[in-house]
């Protein structure tokens, strides 16, 4: 006889993280349920479980039931790439398009306390980054605002709050890595022990503290789960290997494209068609594969159709996506890599932040007549950056605002596109990553029109004329 089915939470406020991991883990061998499982364990026998199953025997999926809500503040965001750059996890953080940075918001890098000539450099630059921004708050927003009047039934309030994001956006292209920001960040132990590792084996002092206190902070919830986590040799032997040998390759002096599609699936159409098949049928793979090499063109344009014919607007693609891959070589702002970064389920390798790539002018800028101011600052971070990158690149990326460019080498599959196209298109993303969206649509597009029509963007705009509106200069030299 059926019994009856049950579904209830384990209360995180009567049961600590390790004990419900712990819980979890046991139903595998226990016939009890997990009330009672979770009844019978104390801290100390979930430890013990925890040492000898996770640790010793490397079980570590049972620590993805550990779950944690970690609040960091007064971080730089060069600190948050690191932070961010976990897979598994969710992140909130302090927004550039919704708040304002005061004079002294930025981070001041330990490793610049023996280098006093360069740290008053660097201080020097930072406070004329922070001046010209918050000087250019006003102009920039009365530039906007006369394309957005105030309405004759709107308080000043209300006005401030419709053009707010639209006059920030433009201002904090000025905005240096340096600039603190808060993140939370809800992660599971078996990823939280992975970051923890990732950020002690950093290279910057900062990003090694942070994980040297994140750690100290989720051993109150998780001593047993985070204990071990230290640095990885490995990693950082690996970066230095290819650090070294990429010094002996030749480099051009040229911008590449901004946006090159390198890498792709030949036959990504049929990939996904082949395993739609193969969940909805009976057929093996290469069945499916056949019946699909047997078809016209028409015939396969009639069964692409079908894959996303009935999507809702926030309905989610059909996961056969996944099948077909695509690489890009990318440069973007800064600003714009801020937001690409946040889609994790692909694979981005960033160049670190540097002055090199040139930097972006808005035309908002350009109009207002604050160009002249605009240029002085990015200048100067480039004198900076060059000035203290010649002791250490690592440390220099503070300085570098948000307009300079960025090289990101990303693949991803079709999925994880179109849901970064369709979000980041949308006429209320920030202008530099709808050109950065529309343009890789575009390449997709180009070289596979039966899957580049599926991908949902907005279709009110286009890269180019995203350029022509939004930017002066797109990839200015120094």
């Amino acid at each position: 006889m059926s019994k009856n089915r049950q579904v209830y939470l384990l209360d995180p406020h009567d049961l600590t993280p390790e004990t419900i991991a712990v819980t979890f883990a046991k139903t595998s061998r226990s016939p009890q349920s997990f009330q009672e499982i979770a009844d019978e364990l104390t801290d100390e026998k979930s430890a013990e479980f925890h040492e000898k199953w996770v640790v010793g025997y490397g079980h570590a999926s049972v620590a993805e039931h550990a779950i944690l809500h970690i609040a960091v503040e007064n971080i730089s965001r060069l600190a948050v790439e690191c932070l961010e750059s976990n897979r598994l996890a969710s992140y909130t953080e302090k927004s550039t398009r919704y708040q304002k940075w005061n004079e002294n918001s930025f981070f001041i890098p330990a490793e610049l306390n023996d280098r006093p000539n360069l740290k008053e450099k660097y201080i020097q630059a930072n406070q004329l980054l922070f001046r010209t921004y918050l000087a250019s708050l006003p102009i920039i927003r009365d530039e906007i605002g006369k394309n957005n009047p105030r309405r004759a039934d709107e308080s000043e309030a209300a006005w401030e709050r419709r053009i707010r994001s639209d006059y920030v956006d433009v201002c904090r292209f000025l905005l240096p890595a340096s600039s603190l920001a808060n993140v939370g960040m809800t992660i599971n132990a078996r990823a939280l022990e992975h970051a923890i590792q990732k950020m002690i084996s950093h290279p910057l002092a900062e990003v090694q503290a942070m994980g040297t206190e994140i750690k100290l902070v989720s051993q109150k919830n998780v001593p047993t789960l985070v204990k071990y986590a230290d640095s990885v040799p490995y990693w950082v032997k690996a970066a230095q290997s290819f650090s070294e040998t990429s010094k002996t390759i030749k480099q051009s002096q040229l911008v590449n494209d901004w946006c090159q599609l390198v890498h792709y699936d030949q036959n990504a159409e049929k990939l996904v068609l082949a395993g739609l098949f193969v969940r909805n049928s009976n057929l093996s793979y290469q069945e499916a594969m056949d019946f699909l090499q047997s078809l016209n063109q028409n015939q396969l344009d009639k069964l692409s159709k079908q894959i996303l014919a009935d999507i809702g607007r926030f309905d989610i693609p059909v996961r056969e996506l996944e099948y077909a891959t695509f690489s890009f070589d990318l440069i973007m702002d800064q600003g714009a890599y801020f937001e690409i970064k946040r889609h994790r389920m692909m694979t981005q390798t960033a160049q670190a932040l540097s002055t090199l790539l040139g930097y972006s002018v808005p035309k908002t800028i350009v109009d207002a007549g604050f160009e002249s101011d605009y240029h002085h600052a990015m200048k100067l971070a480039h004198l900076t950056y060059l000035d203290i990158a010649d002791w250490n690149p690592n440390v220099a990326s503070y300085i570098v605002p948000n307009g300079y460019n960025r090289r990101l080498f990303l693949r991803a599959n079709m999925r994880s596109l179109d849901h970064l196209i369709n979000l980041r298109s949308a006429q209320n993303a920030h202008f530099s990553v709808r050109r950065i969206t529309q343009r890789m649509a575009e390449e997709i597009n180009h070289i596979n029109p039966h899957l580049g029509q599926l991908i949902r963007k907005n279709q009110n705009e286009t890269w180019q004329s995203i350029e022509n509106q939004y930017f002066s200069e797109t990839a200015l030299k120094p």
